[in-house]
């Protein structure tokens, strides 16, 4: 029998306390229009290139926002990406160690971004 369970990850989801809010953050980030439709009353999938991210209001709790980040975003130049976080004012929570660095979104949840 073939495995039914593929190598794969279809999308992650991180909790976010304001969904629009956190939409409009998100897409300011990563420089995608912030258009698309809320479903629900609390999920917002960025469109992304690759594993999908899923914003999600109904599961919001301070005791799940991630202590530690989940996943990287990728850059193609750390400097550059790094800086251009600075600017948008984004609480960036280490400095750039090697090829990648960290932040919070404005609910707490570390990320990180990671030259690859």
């Amino acid at each position: 029998m073939a495995n039914p369970v593929l190598n794969q990850i279809g999308t992650t989801f991180i909790p976010v306390s304001d969904i629009e809010r956190a939409r409009d953050w998100y897409c300011d980030i990563l420089g995608l229009p912030a258009d698309g439709e809320i479903l629900f009353g609390h999920l917002y999938i960025l469109p992304m290139n690759g594993t999908d991210i899923v914003l999600d209001s109904k599961i919001y709790s301070e005791e799940r926002i991630y202590k530690a980040p989940p996943f990287h975003l990728n850059t193609n130049n750390i400097e550059e990406a790094y800086e251009y976080m600075k600017s948008k004012n984004v609480k960036i929570t280490t400095n750039i160690e090697g090829n990648w660095f960290n932040f919070e979104d404005l609910d707490g949840n570390h990320l990180m971004i990671c030259q690859c």
